[in-house]
């Protein structure tokens, strides 16, 4: 059965090369976890997660207990951090799949203990301190009196202490650097209470390019896995490759004259006679409608702007000046094609957005095709 032209295309070798500059950028002893959460940005988490085990990454970062059982499903053998953190009913899959919860409050301490009892094991976890991001984490003054709770439970190990950035990507660092110095603070009173957790780590990816200090033993990196930037600046500090390309093909091409309408609601109305292209892909594929009348793709090397509103499934393209365009041609409308190129920062601006949300965007019924 032929099946609708659609694609996201993912470059195995892209991930590796990203992988390794991201190591580059980190002394060791200090390890890099790979963030796979949100299906690795839209980019496959089991797919991901298979190809960087194979290179040698030693710890995967999830948001999801859910993600980490589709992990460990797939065979992945290295620590799994669930970093958004633990429901009560989730503690017996949790032991179970030998996930490591982040914790930032003792709701779950009872029952995660009583599982890890039950199944005769002991269980990791790592704590969460809010250092100034202001969303998930224990406030520096609260992590003394949460250690002495955990005193009570046998079963479970402090093995991490992690905290998070809230603008690691700017220029100007000196909030960043008051956060490096609490989790600092906080990491001594935690060894000065008897634990000493093997991993401590704050960095995401801007940090690991931007803020050595911030490294302790254990980055975390995520959007420059999949090649894209923090921000603007750091393309001069580190060499990424895309790892995502959508294409798709023109499905019907109509010649229509000067005051024709295209797509819902008339927005659009042809000021010549136009070459209008079809092409298979819209909201419902992850295609934003906001890039309705904004947005640009490539076909036949060449930009080509979208005519009128982007629909769940079909979205309307001018190629009026695309010589000898036919029906079948490539459109890319995330990647390269010939000697012009669209990339993820270019469409999320358009959309008032960030690359990551675009990554997430693509739906799951785009097939990834990995190469």
């Amino acid at each position: 059965m032929e099946k609708r032209p659609t694609v996201a295309i993912i470059d195995r070798s892209a991930i590796r090369h990203n992988f390794a500059a991201i190591e580059e950028k980190v002394a060791p002893p200090v390890k890099v976890m790979a963030v796979v959460k949100a299906d690795a940005y839209g980019h496959g988490a089991v797919e991901v997660a298979k190809v960087l085990e194979a290179q040698g990454c030693g710890f995967f970062g999830v948001a999801l207990c859910e993600e980490g059982i589709a992990l460990r499903e797939a065979r992945i053998e290295a620590p799994v951090i669930v970093l958004a953190g633990l429901y009560p009913d989730q503690v017996t899959e949790v032991v179970d799949y030998d996930l490591t919860p982040v914790i930032f409050d003792t709701r779950c301490l009872s029952a995660l203990d009583d599982a890890a009892r039950q199944a005769g094991k002991s269980v990791d976890i790592h704590l969460k301190v809010d250092t100034g991001m202001g969303r998930l984490g224990l406030l520096p003054t609260q992590v003394a009196p949460f250690l002495e709770e955990l005193k009570e439970y046998d079963h479970i190990r402090l093995a991490g202490l992690l905290s998070h950035f809230s603008e690691a990507e700017e220029r100007e660092k000196s909030f960043s650097r008051t956060q490096i110095d609490s989790f600092t603070a906080v990491l001594k009173v935690v060894r000065d209470m008897g634990y000493d957790p093997v991993l401590s780590h704050m960095a995401n990816s801007a940090a690991a390019v931007d803020l050595p200090a911030s490294h302790f033993n254990l980055i975390r990196a995520g959007i420059m896995l999949y090649g894209a930037y923090p921000a603007e600046s750091f393309k001069e500090k580190i060499e990424l490759i895309p790892a995502m390309e959508v294409k798709t093909e023109i499905i019907q091409l109509k010649r229509v004259p000067k005051g024709f309408p295209v797509s819902y609601g008339r927005s659009y109305v042809t000021d010549r006679e136009t070459l209008v292209a079809t092409i298979p892909i819209g909201y419902g594929d992850g295609y934003s409608r906001s890039l309705s009348g904004s947005g640009q793709v490539l076909v036949g090397g060449r930009r080509a702007p979208v005519i009128g509103k982007v629909c769940m499934d079909l979205s309307m393209v001018d190629v009026t000046g695309v010589e000898g365009v036919k029906v079948g041609d490539e459109v890319v409308l995330l990647g390269r094609q010939g000697e012009e190129m669209i990339d993820a920062d270019e469409i999320a601006a358009k959309m008032g957005t960030i690359s990551y949300e675009v990554f997430c965007n693509i739906s799951a019924r785009v097939p990834r095709v990995y190469r």
